[in-house]
């Protein structure tokens, strides 16, 4: 691979780069497209005046001020709980580190409806905006920590060292050295966050609080309004957009500091961890808050359900045959996505210019989307196209793969862009071929991200529901797809307990 050259320089880069990898890179952006160009050719049918209608009415204000509020607060306080929960963990001796590491990742594997309804069941007071923000945040912050925790494993700590030796306070260090080293990977979570809070749905039923997805669900499942629906959701998407815009224009500083050939730890020596001392209290009491506000309260509700519902069956299904299931077709999705991932963000890191930039941020886009949208657009392809392929399980782990793709990216990319570009043009003078380099240094620099990206993939795959009970066979029996059905439509607790914990059982 050639040297790296300044970002004006950047067309010439692409020109150098391989071509397989920008035909791969701009296969991935074009997939993950299709979603919205199947509400493009939904909401036309309305006609223009239909649409000019459900867009400038009073209701679309409204709604645009709900989901745009709730966004601000929920990035917001993901940004501080994940980053501050990352640090904690991975920068500090915090006893029982490894166990802490896992209890505030599994709040992601619980379904949002879940959580949400474990918190009005335990306090009714709990909906509308507050309570929402509340929900939403402690279900989402999982999406910040795992891209934050890779980043502070991969960041260098000699120039922590440093400025803790030059007299500078533990509290200015890290907002001077470690929060730029973590910057890109801070910025990439608070994006899927946003994102994902767009298309969220189960939870602001249950919490009373109408959003765009809200009225987008209504339109489909009870007004039979696709076309409506579709023009509605091109609003998210274009909300998306501008999300997007947003985050870039934040993380631009902290790519041209990259492309200088920023700090990065070339050693295999592990992070040195702050001694906490007499903070040991706080960090481990503000530790166990969380994982009782976020794990706590919905495995309590949970266990009652369990404990004093009626009996708990599962007719019709077996429970090894759901787990096999939602096992393998969630990894299967998790591999396809992170291994997608790798192209895209080589691409954007070591040939980055703005059409490789308009590729990366392409990919976002799908993560607006309500999942409900997602799979019509993929029953709508598979149908017309490749109809051999519906209801199939190479299509539903597809569609896994395209739905939460950006979340392995944002992962994937991190940790590409914090392996030394020096070693990899090193190895290039060596002699060594670009599929060499990158088995021999770029993939195992990445190990953290890339390990990291599947979780992130694999987790949200295991409680989808709408993909699976579209897009899966008669046969397929996903757990996310049983609970939902056992939660919402027969009023199920039971059942839909035992099988919530036996997903973080999983998890765990």
């Amino acid at each position: 691979m050639t040297a790296a050259l300044p970002v004006l320089g950047g067309q010439r880069r692409v020109r150098g780069a391989s071509r397989a990898l920008m035909a791969v890179s701009l296969a991935v952006a074009v997939a993950l497209l299709a979603p919205v160009v199947f509400l493009i050719m939904e909401a036309s049918q309305a006609g223009r005046h239909e649409i000019t209608r459900l867009l400038f009415r009073h209701l679309t204000e409204e709604l645009l001020w709900n989901t745009v509020r709730l966004a601000a607060l929920v990035t917001i306080g993901c940004a501080v709980v994940g980053t501050g929960a990352a640090f904690a963990i991975e920068r500090t001796d915090v006893p029982v580190r490894r166990l802490w590491a896992v209890l505030v990742v599994v709040p992601l594997a619980i379904p949002d409806f879940v959580v949400s309804y474990a918190w009005v069941s335990a306090t009714p007071s709990v909906h509308g905006l507050w309570g929402a923000a509340l929900v939403m945040t402690l279900a989402l912050y999982p999406l910040v920590y795992l891209p934050v925790s890779a980043a502070l494993r991969r960041g260098d700590t000699s120039l922590e060292d440093t400025s803790r030796s030059l007299g500078i306070g533990a509290m200015m260090t890290f907002w001077r050295v470690t929060v730029p080293q973590i910057r890109r990977a801070v910025l990439g979570g608070c994006l899927v966050v946003c994102l994902a809070l767009l298309a969220e749905y189960g939870a602001f039923e249950i919490l009373r609080y109408q959003t765009f997805t809200t009225t987008i669900f209504a339109e489909f499942k009870l007004g039979f309004n696709s076309p409506a629906a579709c023009a509605l959701s091109i609003v998210l998407v274009l909300i998306g957009i501008v999300v997007l815009i947003g985050e870039s224009a934040a993380n631009r500083g902290d790519r041209r500091s990259h492309n200088r050939s920023g700090s990065r730890r070339t050693s295999n020596r592990p992070p040195r961890r702050h001694v906490l001392g007499r903070g040991t209290i706080g960090v481990v009491s503000a530790l166990v808050a969380l994982v009782i506000l976020s794990l706590g309260v919905p495995v309590g509700a949970i266990l009652y359900w369990l404990v004093n519902g009626s009996s708990t069956t599962l007719p019709g299904i077996s429970i090894v045959s759901s787990i096999v299931d939602t096992a393998s077709y969630s990894a299967t999705a998790a591999a396809i996505a992170t291994v997608l991932a790798l192209p895209v963000a080589i691409l954007t890191v070591r040939h980055r210019s703005r059409f490789t930039m308009i590729i990366e941020r392409s990919t976002y886009v799908v993560q607006s989307l309500p999942g409900l949208v997602v799979a019509l657009s993929f029953v709508f392809f598979a149908l017309h196209y490749a109809s051999g392929f519906y209801q199939s399980s190479e299509l539903l782990s597809v569609a896994y793969a395209v739905l939460f793709f950006p979340l392995a990216l944002i992962c994937v990319l991190t940790s590409v862009g914090q392996a030394p570009s020096q070693l990899q043009d090193m190895g290039r003078s060596l002699g060594q071929g670009r599929i060499s380099v990158f088995l021999r240094i770029t993939l195992p620099l990445s190990l953290p991200g890339v390990f990291a990206g599947s979780i992130l993939t694999f987790i949200p795959a295991i409680g989808d529901y709408f993909n699976a009970h579209l897009l899966g066979s008669p046969k397929t029996q996903m757990i996310g797809n049983v609970i939902q059905s056992r939660f919402l439509g027969q009023n199920d607790y039971p059942t839909a307990a035992a099988l919530a914990l036996i997903m973080m059982a999983a998890i765990l």
